[in-house]
């Protein structure tokens, strides 16, 4: 494969959101991946969230109660609650939630965070890759609908966020 197309590869790959990219020319083949530079004590959501019979802490989500998908036999309780006026972020993978970069830190943002274009809002861990999650507008958080370690689907609501 040529040099050239190889350094446009890299530059497309470094311009998008992909986290990857796999290209196949006949029998040649490239294959680039994006690796994010970890913050310390980044390696310690490495490790699986440990399991508890009782919530050990509840979501800010505009201090409602939630209603819990399990106890009632499964159902998807965010096409059952109503989300806050706003501007919902979804997830764009399927991956495990984390509010910040390490345990002993503050969230990246809070119910009433003001944010810009390009904010970290979250990360969400992805086949042991940290993915940030980043505000695509500027606004206020009115409300986060995921706790820290919870898993997370694609195109699950995270954030709702009340452009400013």
């Amino acid at each position: 494969m040529d040099l050239r197309k190889i350094k446009k590869l890299i530059e497309l790959l470094e311009e998008s959101q992909l986290a990857e990219i796999e290209i196949h020319e006949g029998e040649e083949s490239v294959r680039l991946t994006r690796q994010h530079p970890q913050p310390a004590g980044m390696q310690a959501f490495a490790m699986p969230p440990q399991a508890s019979a009782a919530p050990t802490s509840t979501p800010v989500a505009a201090q409602q109660p939630m209603t819990s998908s399990l106890a009632d036999g499964g159902g998807d309780a965010d096409a059952e609650a109503p989300l806050p006026e706003g501007d919902v972020v979804r997830s764009p993978m399927v991956g495990t939630f984390y509010s910040s970069s390490s345990p002993e830190v503050d969230p990246f943002v809070k119910v009433g965070s003001s944010v810009s274009t390009g904010d970290t809002l979250c990360l969400v861990e992805a086949m042991k890759m940290f993915n940030q999650i980043e505000a695509e507008f500027p606004g206020k958080v009115v409300a986060v609908l995921v706790e820290d370690g919870q898993p997370v689907e694609f195109d699950q609501p995270l954030f709702v966020i009340e452009k400013g």
